[in-house]
């Protein structure tokens, strides 16, 4: 019972070790799922961890085997509701990371069929474009008259904008010149209002009038005595 024991540890131990190994290469492959542009074929290095996780999945397949033929041979009594959850576990582990790989692969794979597709029709335009030099001139036109529409729309856009401002402006200031006017109308018919505002407007003259006398007083002292 010892000899099995220990042979359960030791497949165990292997499983874990290859687990750690699958989520580091995992790591590796990912990023070329996640490459803006991927390469119209492999690099070594892809085929070369995708080759590794391929082995890594298959090895751990057998040592999930391996244990599942131990805990049979184990009589009932012996067998420990431990060891079968940590079988299980083992066994839903490897089902993840076979699904993930089958998933980075498709994405992958799907990634580089569009890369194919427009490096082809990048190929097909030039040859054309080699071959018809007029045509690739009447392109070159083309896309340049579209560059300045574009410019033209802008323009526009900022000019319409102005005049969106200015209109705005100008419906401001007629505003304010109704409430002006309204103001000096309703000023207008309150008694006594005119006058006060000509008392208001003769005080201000004689105190700049008596002021300006004083600074004058002043200037001529300063001269005086200078």
């Amino acid at each position: 019972m010892s000899s099995t024991g220990g042979g359960w540890a030791q497949l165990r131990q292997q499983a874990r070790t290859l687990e750690t190994q699958t989520e580091a290469l995992f790591h590796t492959y990912s990023q070329y799922a996640s490459m803006s542009n991927v390469p119209v074929k492999p690099s070594e290095e892809e085929t070369r961890t995708e080759s590794q996780l391929q082995d890594i999945l298959a090895k751990r397949d057998a040592l999930v085997s391996q244990l599942s033929r131990l805990l049979d041979s184990e009589s009932s009594h012996s067998s420990s509701a431990v060891k079968q959850n940590n079988l299980a576990r083992h066994r839903e582990i490897l089902n993840e990371h076979r699904h993930s790989l089958s998933r980075l692969k498709s994405t992958i794979s799907d990634a580089r069929n569009k890369a194919n597709l427009l490096s082809n029709v990048r190929s097909d335009i030039d040859a054309y474009r080699s071959a018809n030099p007029s045509a690739a001139e009447a392109d070159y036109m083309l896309a340049e008259r579209g560059h300045i529409d574009n410019s033209h729309n802008v323009v526009d856009g900022v000019l319409a904008q102005a005049y969106d401002v200015n209109q705005n402006f100008g419906q401001q200031r007629e505003t304010l010149a109704s409430i002006n006017r309204r103001i000096v109308g309703a000023a207008s018919q309150v008694p006594g209002i005119n006058s006060l505002i000509g008392r208001i407007g003769a005080k201000k003259r004689r105190d700049g009038i008596i002021l300006g006398s004083f600074i004058a007083f002043c200037f001529l002292m300063l001269v005086w005595f200078w």
